[in-house]
């Protein structure tokens, strides 16, 4: 059984989600996909960051330099 805070972040992931979506597809209107799209991508290193300073996960040197990784190409894209 699903408990009642369980289900409220559920509702709220959900409402984020939707206005993610929303927000990304604005993004694609008022500009190029080649440079809104590396953007977007730049959340996995947004959740790596904040999975390390909120939920205690460790950081390895993988982590650190496939986060590096994207960061990099997504400027790199962004900006060509």
């Amino acid at each position: 059984m699903i408990g009642r805070r369980s289900w409220v972040f559920l509702i709220l992931s959900g409402l984020c989600t939707g206005l993610s979506w929303i927000c990304y597809f604005r993004a694609l209107q008022l500009g190029p996909a080649s440079s809104v799209a590396p953007i977007d991508k730049l959340s996995v290193v947004l959740v790596i960051v904040c999975a390390w300073l909120f939920l205690g996960e460790h950081l390895n040197a993988m982590k650190v330099i496939g986060g590096s990784l994207i960061t990099i190409g997504a400027i790199v894209i962004a900006l060509a």
